[in-house]
């Protein structure tokens, strides 16, 4: 798709796993495994922004492009606008996805699902999430839940996002996915917009949109991919990619 952009942003300074991107899974560093699930999405070209020449080399080697941004960034939505303007400077990218660098058993179907909600042309961001099955997730603050009214099958329209369960009552609590496919206007209007009063209280960046009034709806898919934050983690993914049979699944969930 000629006019979508896939931007991984990686930085080496994580706070409980330092140099995470370059860890080494399965045989190759996890930036990579991220990089080909992108790339196997086959929704558009995809672009590693970073602020280390380790994690540049290690892409190119894999045959991957990645771009130099400032070290300085708050959060990978202000790094990617940066990589945007230096990858795309012709304004081509209509849609700009972004895919966390530390998701290395994202399926690419649910990197192409995130585009779904976007044929909508007033949703300015779309997102995923998946419903909770395991109880002890309900109430765990690291799970980040979404509150949404249904718009269409396996579709929301985002209302919260939290860490508390929510929202009180009967029925299915939904665990947000930390994906998000931009229209190109909206990124832009999101990083020029304060830190917002409910951002800053739950610690959600997404709250910002919410609050400035832009529309973000929800894909639902079936599975949360694991997310590595913590040496724990990253024995999870080694275990999980190391097995043949997830490796190969990559292609099947295409």
């Amino acid at each position: 798709m000629a006019d979508v952009l896939i931007l991984i942003p990686a930085r080496m300074a994580s706070t409980r796993l330092p140099g995470k991107p370059l860890a080494e899974i399965a045989g190759e560093p996890m930036i990579v495994h991220v990089l080909r699930r992108a790339q196997a999405a086959e929704i558009g070209p995809v672009v590693v922004a970073t602020d280390s020449p380790a994690i540049v080399a290690a892409v190119e080697k894999s045959g991957g492009r990645a771009v130099m941004t400032r070290a300085d960034h708050s959060s990978g939505s202000d790094r990617i606008f940066e990589a945007l303007g230096k990858v795309d400077p012709g304004r081509g990218a209509k849609i700009i996805v972004n895919v966390q660098g530390d998701l290395p058993t994202l399926a690419p179907c649910q990197i192409a699902a995130a585009l779904g909600p976007l044929a909508d042309e007033a949703v300015d961001i779309a997102t995923l999430a998946a419903e909770i099955t395991k109880a002890t997730d309900r109430s765990n603050p690291n799970v980040v839940k979404v509150v949404g009214t249904p718009v269409a099958p396996s579709r929301l329209r985002a209302l919260y996002f939290s860490r508390a369960a929510v929202p009180a009552g009967d029925g299915p609590l939904y665990h947000h996915i930390g994906l998000y496919a931009f229209r190109r206007s909206a990124l832009e209007r999101f990083v020029k917009l304060p830190p917002s009063p409910l951002e800053q209280r739950e610690k959600l960046e997404q709250l910002r949109a919410l609050e400035a009034g832009m529309r973000i709806d929800v894909a639902i898919v079936d599975t949360v991919p694991l997310g590595v934050d913590t040496p724990a983690d990253l024995a999870t993914a080694r275990a999980m990619l190391e097995n043949s049979e997830d490796r190969g699944r990559m292609t099947d969930d295409r």
